[in-house]
C-alpha cells in the first residue's frame, strides 16, 4: 500500500516541480517588459497574457503537490491538538463530504469549459496579440483528475490511521518554518533530561 501511496505521491510531485519551471518564464517574460516599458518606452501587447497563463498554470497544477505535502492551509489550532486518529476520522468526514464532490464538478465542469475553448482554439480578449488561452483552459480537467488522485490516496492515509493510529509516511522535500522551530524546541527541552543542560 506504500507503494501505491509514494506513487501517486511521486506522480504529483513531478507535474508539481516541472510546471513549476514557469516562474523563470513569468520571470523573464514580466523582467523584459518593465525594460521595454519603462526603458525602451515601448510595451508589449502579449505581457499581461503571458504573466496571467503562466501564473495560471502553476497554480492550478501546483495543487495536487501542495496536498501531497499536505501543505494546503487549514485552521489546526484545535487540530493539531488531536490525537492523530481523530485528525484522520475529521479528515475522512471532510474528504468524502466536501473534497470529493468539489473535485468531481471540477472536472466535469472543467472538461466542458475546455473542450469548448480547445475547439474554438481561444485567444486571449485583453490584447490585440492574440495569445491563446486554451492550453490553459484544457488544464483545468487535468488538474481536477491529479486532485482526485492525490485525494484518493489521502482517503486511504486516512484510514491507515484511523486502523493503526498513527499517519503513514509521506514523501517529503520540503518543511514548513514553523515544523522546524517546532522539533528545535523539542530538542532544547529534551537537552538537560539527556544531561546536557546546565549544571551537567
Amino acid at each position: 500500500m506504500t507503494k501505491f501511496l509514494f506513487f501517486i505521491d511521486e506522480l504529483s510531485t513531478w507535474v508539481g516541480k516541472a510546471f513549476a519551471w514557469l516562474i523563470l518564464v513569468l520571470t523573464l517574460s514580466v523582467s523584459y517588459e518593465v525594460f521595454v516599458r519603462y526603458v525602451l518606452r515601448a510595451p508589449t501587447t502579449w505581457a499581461f497574457d503571458i504573466s496571467y497563463i503562466t501564473y495560471g498554470a502553476m497554480f492550478l497544477m501546483a495543487g495536487a503537490y501542495t496536498l501531497s505535502r499536505n501543505g494546503h492551509v487549514r485552521a489546526d489550532v484545535v487540530y493539531r491538538l488531536w490525537s492523530p486518529r481523530t485528525q484522520a476520522t475529521m479528515d475522512l468526514v471532510l474528504y468524502i463530504l466536501f473534497f470529493l464532490p468539489a473535485i468531481a464538478a471540477l472536472m466535469y465542469s472543467g472538461w466542458n469549459y475546455a473542450q469548448m475553448s480547445v475547439r474554438f482554439r481561444e485567444v486571449s480578449i485583453f490584447s490585440p496579440a492574440g495569445v491563446p488561452v486554451f492550453p490553459l483552459k484544457a488544464l483545468i480537467p487535468l488538474t481536477g483528475f491529479l486532485l482526485f488522485l492525490q485525494g484518493f490516496a489521502e482517503i486511504i492515509r486516512c484510514v491507515l490511521c484511523i486502523r493503526t493510529g498513527r499517519w503513514p509516511q509521506r514523501l517529503h522535500d520540503v518543511e514548513e518554518t514553523e515544523s522546524l522551530i517546532i522539533r528545535e524546541h523539542q530538542q532544547h527541552a529534551a537537552e538537560p533530561q539527556n544531561g546536557k543542560g546546565p549544571g551537567a
